[in-house]
């Protein structure tokens, strides 16, 4: 997992990044998000949705509502990017829909999209 941080518009940006599910644990997102409120000072997460690994995707799990109830009590605001058409789930579709409405949690498919989203949210 590889974390590199970015200013924009003075909103530190931590942007997640990797090729294996390195955080699929509600324990390993928030000592992701502590570890970025230590570093930074900052409480924006813009994650490559690989790092959270599939069954964050597959929401009979709970693992994504466990993962983001951890960021919302911490106050870390986090956008999830990646690709995200192979996925048909009317629930997950609706949940990503409800989600990018909202103030906290957002799914877009660029890093870039990513990083100007949590920038304007904070």
């Amino acid at each position: 997992m590889n974390i590199e941080y970015v200013n924009m518009n003075g909103a530190e940006i931590a942007v997640v990044s990797g090729e294996a599910a390195e955080v699929t644990t509600p324990q390993a997102a928030l000592d992701l998000a502590m570890t970025v409120k230590y570093e930074t000072g900052g409480s924006c997460l813009a994650i490559d949705k690989r790092v959270l690994g599939e069954d964050f995707f597959i929401l009979s799990t709970g693992v994504a509502g466990e993962i983001l109830q951890k960021f919302i009590n911490y106050h870390v605001k986090a956008a999830i990017f990646g690709d995200y058409s192979r996925y048909t789930s009317k629930p997950l579709r609706d949940f990503i829909y409800e989600s990018n409405n909202g103030v906290d949690i957002f799914f877009t498919a660029t890093r870039e999209e990513a990083v100007e989203r949590l920038a304007r949210a904070r």
